[in-house]
């Protein structure tokens, strides 16, 4: 039988303390709510001990009323249910309890000094790239993935490489559900690293999960990040073909050219790898859109521009160059034709480190997402 008051609460042993609810009020315990006897009413109704449970289903409802946005969402999912179901049970609540748990509440909050994030979850995302990377994916195994939240948030943030992996290794179906759940631009960029076959069955699957429940969705996203997790973690963050690349870009031209020979003798397949990561200036002209070629000029210094072309004397390093000059201010380059033709003979050394500048600044550029270079290779359309 309910309880002949102005409130009536069941407690179901959710606790004492606004701290059963860590995002709403992560604070120590606190008496229960009670007003001084010398401003209550003698008419009011009886004072009602009320639990921590109880207590955050009153704030949130008044913050609620009061159109705050709560993310309650990032509570785990039992305490969102217990909340839920909490606020089910309430009826109705007296203005002097109201204002007494709203006062308890206030200042709480005004004694929090600091205050950490929630779980283990929160900690590693304050604590990534602070602490080791051996550690920090450790850590990740140990709590599993569902510590972290919605593993579609996890998933969303691959590159679209590692998503075309994981999609090859899957069913149509579930490749099919993953490329719904991207947004427009990510699964855009995952097609494109996709087989022409493979992604056009794909994206014809996409038809079929019209009747696909979210309890499926969160199975498969539970899944798939699993599988991330359960990668083994590698030394070198860049592939082989990379780094040789990236290290022979740096390289003189003659030495480059000479590793570059015996790699198409040796391993045609590891050179074609090296050859897409190599970057040098003769390859501006090809890798280079002409509209990030103001901003290359907005970095790097003129006299390296004016030294580099009047070194590159070959084919390509002269495209390169007229490439440069043809799609900077009319101004600009014709000062650096007028240089050029008074600079003379360039000295290899002096050349090939003004030509290094370039590349190099393109590359930092590159990193710092300011300009993306095209495909070393043509894009060739894959068929049946």
């Amino acid at each position: 039988m309910e309880q002949d008051t102005a409130l009536a609460l069941p407690d179901i042993g959710m606790g004492n303390e606004f701290g059963d609810f860590p995002a709403l009020a992560p604070m120590p315990a606190a008496e229960p709510a009670r007003m001084p006897m010398a401003e209550t009413p003698m008419s009011a109704a009886p004072k009602v001990e009320l639990s921590g449970k109880a207590k955050a289903a009153i704030v949130v409802r008044l913050l609620l009323n009061e159109g705050a946005d709560i993310p309650i969402e990032e509570l785990p999912e039992e305490l969102q249910t217990e909340l839920t179901r909490q606020m089910g049970k309430m009826r109705l609540v007296d203005r002097n309890t109201l204002n007494a748990v709203a006062a308890e509440f206030a200042d709480m909050l005004d004694n929090v000094g600091l205050s950490f994030p929630n779980g283990l979850a929160g900690a590693l995302s304050a604590m990534e790239g602070k602490i080791s990377r051996h550690t920090y994916s450790r850590l990740r195994k140990e709590a599993g993935v569902r510590q972290f939240g919605d593993p579609w948030q996890r998933l969303k943030q691959l590159p679209p490489e590692d998503l075309a992996t994981l999609a090859q290794a899957e069913s149509i179906e579930v490749a099919a559900v993953m490329l719904s759940m991207l947004d427009t631009g990510k699964a855009a960029s995952m097609l494109a690293c996709l087989p022409g076959p493979l992604a056009r069955r794909i994206t014809y699957a996409v038809r079929q999960t019209g009747s696909v429940t979210p309890d499926t969705v969160d199975r498969i996203g539970l899944s798939l990040a699993a599988q991330v997790d359960a990668r083994p973690e590698m030394a070198f963050n860049q592939t082989p073909g990379e780094r040789v690349g990236a290290i022979l870009t740096e390289s003189p031209s003659a030495k480059r050219d000479e590793v570059m020979d015996a790699l198409d003798e040796e391993d045609q397949e590891f050179a074609t790898d090296v050859r897409k990561s190599l970057f040098t200036f003769a390859l501006i002209g090809t890798r280079l859109s002409p509209t990030d070629v103001p901003k290359i000029t907005r970095v790097v210094p003129q006299q390296d521009l004016v030294t580099a072309i009047a070194y590159g004397k070959a084919d390509e390093d002269v495209a390169a160059s007229e490439f440069l000059l043809g799609n900077m201010s009319a101004r600009m380059a014709t000062n650096i034709r007028e240089e050029v033709a008074e600079r003379g003979k360039v000295p290899r050394k002096a050349g090939e480190t003004a030509m290094s500048n370039i590349v190099s600044a393109l590359r930092d550029m590159v990193v710092n997402g300011e300009i993306e270079l095209k495909s070393a290779e043509p894009d060739e359309d894959d068929e049946e």
